[in-house]
């Protein structure tokens, strides 16, 4: 495993959020079934190399700084990151930590998503990874490679895909 929880505890939990509904299905089954108090979330949003790939060369290789909830809930500070954040997720987000006690980040990577989130595994020493799936049929699976199954394949934890509803 790539973490491990630590003497007191202390989990870290990475949920790939994308904003899709697969993702959020993936979230809501992480609130209820998984987390318990004093984890901490970090999300893992990953964007596509695009226009802005100069704005944030710093961080190509190793990511965003950690970026907590309270900035996260910032409109202006995501969009220099080049994310639009969803009310629904924040809420869930909010809420879960409220309740549980919990320390949720965020963590953006820019590039593949299939490499990047078995990076952040590493760099973040995430316990347990929580992802959607998008229910792909064999051929675009084939096609178009599967994020979830390379994960699943590569990643150094457990990796639980939630698909379907919760």
């Amino acid at each position: 495993m790539a973490g491990g929880a630590d003497a007191d505890g202390e989990r870290r939990i990475g949920v790939a959020m994308d904003y899709s509904a697969s993702s959020k299905r993936a979230l809501e089954w992480a609130v209820k079934n998984l987390l318990r108090r004093g984890d901490t979330v970090v999300v893992l949003h990953v964007l596509r190399h695009g226009g802005e790939e100069a704005k944030h060369a710093v961080w190509a290789k190793s990511g965003s700084p950690l970026i907590p909830l309270s900035e996260f809930r910032e409109p202006e500070v995501m969009k220099n990151y080049g994310v639009t954040c969803d009310a629904e997720v924040l809420d869930m987000l909010d809420t879960a930590a409220r309740q549980l006690e919990l320390k949720v980040v965020a963590k953006l990577y820019w590039g593949d998503a299939r490499e990047k989130l078995c990076d952040a595994v590493e760099e973040q020493k995430i316990d347990t990874i929580v992802m959607g799936s998008r229910g792909l049929g064999l051929i675009q699976r084939i096609l178009l490679g599967s994020v979830t199954n390379y994960v699943l394949s590569n990643a150094s934890c457990p990796v639980t895909v939630v698909k379907g509803d919760c």
